[in-house]
């Protein structure tokens, strides 16, 4: 099991793990998510991490086919500016690799803006904490594990 998972029981979350073949030559690792479980890409939701100015890493959940809106999220964190962080960085402050990043879980608690496009479903997709593995949380749960704000955090 995952940190995600583990964290998920813990706190018995009602969720379900879904498991695909991730290919290694893929890394749109959300979009392949999304097509390989059958999933609507709008409700299959990706972790990235941007680091804040003042410096501080931060987490942004988005839908899969949408881009990040830096200056939203730097917004919604009461942040000058952000950029998207080091891959390096992100993997070792998560303690996740690459296309594996799960919100839950991490080694270090960051704080998190969820897309406000989430609250229009009851659950969404998240990764489980590695490639090949998503799971369907509801939206509460979310909302109650993370340090959370909700807020447009995508481009036009």
């Amino acid at each position: 099991m995952t940190p995600a998972i583990n964290l998920l029981k813990k706190n018995k979350c009602n969720f379900k793990i879904l498991k695909y073949d991730h290919d290694p030559e893929c890394t749109n690792y959300g979009l392949e998510a999304a097509e390989k479980l059958n999933l609507d890409a709008n409700q299959v939701y990706k972790t990235l991490l941007v680091e804040l100015n003042p410096k501080e890493l931060a987490v942004g959940i988005i839908p899969v086919n949408c881009m990040m809106s830096l200056k939203n999220i730097a917004k919604a964190l009461g942040a000058k500016s952000a950029k998207m962080a080091d891959k390096d960085e992100a993997q070792k402050t998560t303690g996740y690799l690459l296309g594996g990043i799960s919100p839950f879980g991490q080694k270090k608690r960051l704080r998190t803006v969820l897309d406000e496009s989430a609250k229009t479903f009851k659950t969404i997709y998240v990764s489980g904490g590695r490639r090949g593995l998503d799971i369907e949380v509801d939206i509460k749960d979310i909302e109650k594990l993370l340090n959370l704000t909700i807020a447009d955090i995508t481009s036009e």
